[in-house]
């Protein structure tokens, strides 16, 4: 799996072999100035479909009040465009995703900061299916975290540098003036 910002990253994935990609979208995705337009979407899909690879839409931040209506926009959008997953960090996405498109894959992102197979539980009841573990977690406590669960499960084996849990950051906020969730 490997991750894409737009297309340049997009066709250098599929090119290296990646079976899986996972980008963002304009809105509701953590990493800033990147992403498809929901209108690009379904181009998007075709592309990685006609080479046997699969897209996840990163749905990872969270999502206010006011902002709902959009967000079911886009997640019937996601859907209808064939995305094999989407990646969330609020439950409230979640369970949504579940109501608009059952047939759409949940996976709960690392900004979620699962830490326990009760963790992974909880996901499981607003129908996530994979679980990306929290980056802070030792080997030790992945292996037990397996041991106790049935959940698909990934991790990250590189990238943060942060010393706060994924996603319970507010520095970049303070300091910057984006949040790690927004």
């Amino acid at each position: 799996m490997s991750p894409a910002g737009y297309w340049p990253q997009l066709n250098a994935a599929i090119e290296a072999g990646a079976d899986a990609v996972y980008f963002g979208l304009k809105h509701f995705t953590a990493r800033a100035k990147v992403g498809f337009s929901l209108e690009e979407l379904p181009e998007v899909m075709r592309t990685l479909h006609r080479r046997g690879v699969k897209g996840y839409v990163t749905f990872n931040t969270l999502v206010f009040d006011h902002e709902l209506d959009e967000a079911v926009k886009a997640l019937a959008e996601i859907a209808a465009a064939g995305a094999d997953s989407i990646i969330v960090q609020d439950v409230a996405v979640a369970q949504l995703a579940r109501q608009i498109a059952p047939d759409l894959a949940i996976h709960g992102s690392t900004q979620m900061s699962i830490t326990s197979a009760e963790g992974i539980a909880l996901a499981q009841q607003f129908g996530v299916s994979r679980v990306v573990l929290a980056r802070e977690l030792s080997l030790d406590e992945v292996r037990a975290i397996r041991a106790a669960t049935d959940c698909e499960l990934e991790m990250f084996v590189h990238g943060a540098l942060c010393v706060s849990y994924s996603g319970q950051c507010f520095s970049s906020e303070a300091w910057g003036g984006r949040s790690a969730n927004r």
